[in-house]
């Protein structure tokens, strides 16, 4: 499957677009980020970017988030679940959903309200809550239910 318009604005609505990098909200470093949440090892201090380049970061963490999804989910999504998932993969990385109970409620074949419920399990960044992410979750959970 791929990523819907739904699905990248909610994900470009979440994550906001900074051209220039900044460091993690919760820790004010490690890792840093820049466009629409791209992180990596090519972001640092002091990097600016142009909105093209935002773009293009952007498409490409999609496409791994899509590839992740479509490799490790193993039952049929519709497209609202199938975006939700994209928008939590790409802010918590396909690691975190492999080693999620989401996933494992889920891939059993479990009902949707339940599985949904396990988004607002990843609420915390550096063992805080953040709000931002709380807001996240419940859009993601709609988005999956939908």
């Amino acid at each position: 499957m791929k990523i819907s318009d739904v699905g990248i604005e909610l994900i470009t609505e979440h994550e906001g677009c900074k051209l220039q990098a900044y460091g993690d909200p919760a820790t004010g470093a490690e890792p840093w980020t820049i466009g629409y949440g791209h992180t990596g090892p090519d972001v640092g201090p002091g990097l600016h970017i142009t909105q093209d380049q935002a773009v293009e970061f952007l498409r490409r963490d999609v496409e791994r988030a899509e590839k992740c999804i479509n490799n490790s989910v193993k039952v049929t999504l519709t497209q609202g679940q199938f975006d939700a998932l994209c928008s939590f993969v790409y802010n918590v990385g396909c690691g975190a959903l492999g080693k999620s109970t989401l996933l494992v409620k889920l891939n059993a074949g479990g009902d949707d309200d339940l599985v949904a419920q396990e988004f607002l399990r990843w609420t915390k960044a550096a063992g805080k809550e953040m709000p931002g992410l709380v807001t996240r979750r419940k859009a993601e959970m709609e988005t999956f239910l939908a």
